[in-house]
């Protein structure tokens, strides 16, 4: 079913119909209400659906964090480029474009269909899906050309009742009256608009804000307005797709190949893996450089630090976590034997070379089954065994006692009292991965004089695991260190001129 399929292909059903394999995608605007019907390979069916996850997960963690829709747009666009690029219609220009074009679109095509799979599971699942999904929506139709949006209302139709002028006219005073609270108090606004006339129980959202003029059960809307009737019906859609979708679920249970994959993306939108930028094997760190890093480590792996070397001893939890996370950070095997060698330092050579040196090995694939294993994600580490006596694996926003997580912030540097406020109300919240975001944004907001890049709308997304928390806080530094030496040059250039 997943080979590619390079050309048109019209296959007969059983009633006799012709049946189209390959579809065009004309337009950015995308109401997914056609499933895809052509054949794509297994790896596309993966690799699209987790780039979607990408950017709902941004958009999941602005909303929780109350973030405006301005700035959302300022941070998810960004993503939107890099992972769910759909270029304009007027960047065609035949050959490699237009393949290039109907390539992005097909892509969002299909990696919504894909997700729908993994996100109808539950109530709660296909909540946060459409959501996510509609303001992902808002987002693209804010940003497209009023002629696209009109293309939309052509291609879909969504049962609306034109008011005629002489209606609109008779109903002025009341049309009038409404319009003030939109930010168009004046008569001549109203007399130029077009207006629909909608079922109420559509647009609740500006019923609840008295925007519309409601009349026997139904609200006269305003074409400005229009936005609003129209995330109204795809958010409507799209939950009776996702109910229908989750009836029909069960007879994918005999395919082997992707129930894994759909039971990996429902597990949350927190999912997609980061590859470290230190690579697999990295060589660019050696161990006695290791605690010169712990500033730009995440609370997770300063915790396992410094219980390291005040005890000598992480167990095994501990150490595969910990261990992974530096093999990350670009510690080769080489170092890493030699950086655990001295962090043991009560233990014997003979113990060490026993217990401890295949299981580094066996990390780096040089034991064992040779798997190379990758550093724990953020999702791995808060599904994987609970820390125990004596532990310090884990989460810390998951596990530290409230009185222990605002020390051990404050530890840090982390002293301002509204931060450590919304971290525990995100801890509260169970969204760990928001509270380290936040960490991050406050103990480098200031880092070197360089203002954090979270939030900023520059393609910085949410913290999802240690080592992007390691490789993002690396990162400003050296820009802070290629500032302050920019600055220091053009200061001396400056006292030798003078001179």
């Amino acid at each position: 079913m997943f080979r590619a399929q390079k050309k048109r292909v019209l296959e007969r059903t059983t009633f006799g119909h012709e049946v189209e394999r390959e579809q065009a995608y004309p337009d950015r605007l995308n109401m997914y209400l056609v499933p895809p019907l052509a054949e794509i390979t297994l790896d596309q069916f993966e690799e699209w659906a987790v780039d979607r996850l990408r950017v709902l997960g941004e958009i999941e963690t602005c909303v929780f964090r109350n973030i405006k829709a301005k700035q959302m747009e300022q941070s998810v666009r960004p993503l939107m480029e890099k992972y769910l690029p759909l270029s304009p219609n007027s960047t065609s220009g035949g050959g490699n474009k237009d393949m290039q074009l109907e390539e992005e679109r097909k892509k969002d095509h299909y990696s919504h269909f894909i997700l729908r799979l993994a996100f109808c599971r539950s109530e709660d699942l296909r909540r946060r899906f459409v959501k996510a999904e509609t303001l992902l929506f808002r987002i693209r139709y804010l940003s497209v050309d009023p002629s696209e949006r009109q293309a939309l209302l052509r291609k879909y139709d969504f049962g609306w009742t034109p008011v005629s002028d002489e209606e609109r006219d008779d109903l002025l005073p009341n049309l009038i009256f409404a319009s003030e609270n939109s930010s168009a108090p004046f008569e001549k606004t109203v007399k130029s608009e077009s207006y629909f006339k909608v079922p109420f129980e559509r647009v609740p959202e500006l019923i609840e804000t008295r925007r519309v003029y409601m009349k026997a059960g139904v609200a006269y809307v305003p074409s400005s307005l229009q936005l609003s009737l129209i995330l109204s019906e795809f958010s409507a859609k799209l939950e009776r797709a996702l109910e229908i979708t989750a009836r029909a679920l069960p007879r994918l249970d005999e395919d082997d190949r992707l129930v894994p994959i759909l039971n990996h993306l429902s597990k949350g939108f927190v999912a997609p893996e980061y590859v470290p930028e230190g690579g697999d094997h990295g060589d660019g760190v050696k161990a006695w450089q290791v605690d010169s890093l712990v500033e730009h480590m995440p609370l997770c792996m300063r915790t396992m630090h410094q219980a390291l070397r005040r005890d000598q001893h992480l167990r095994y939890y501990g150490r595969q976590q910990y261990g992974l996370f530096l093999k990350g950070i670009g510690l080769s095997v080489e170092e890493a034997l030699t950086f655990w060698r001295k962090s043991f330092a009560k233990t014997t050579d003979d113990k060490f070379t026993k217990e401890y040196r295949y299981n580094i090995r066996h990390n780096y694939g040089l034991e064992g089954n040779r798997k190379n294993y990758r550093p724990m994600g953020c999702q791995q580490i808060l599904s994987d065994a609970a820390p125990g006596p004596n532990d310090h694996h884990g989460c810390p926003y998951r596990y530290f006692s409230e009185d222990n997580l605002v020390a051990s912030l404050e530890g840090i540097g982390i002293q301002d009292r509204s931060v450590l406020k919304q971290v525990k109300d995100d801890v509260k919240a169970k969204q760990y991965h928001v509270a380290c975001t936040r960490v991050f944004e406050a103990s480098h907001r200031t880092l070197h004089g360089v203002k954090s890049l979270i939030g900023t709308g520059v393609g910085m997304e949410s913290i999802t695991h240690p080592n992007l928390y390691f490789d993002r806080s690396l990162q400003m530094a050296k820009e802070a260190e290629k500032i302050e030496q920019a600055s220091d040059e053009h200061a001396a250039a400056a006292a030798t001129i003078a001179a």
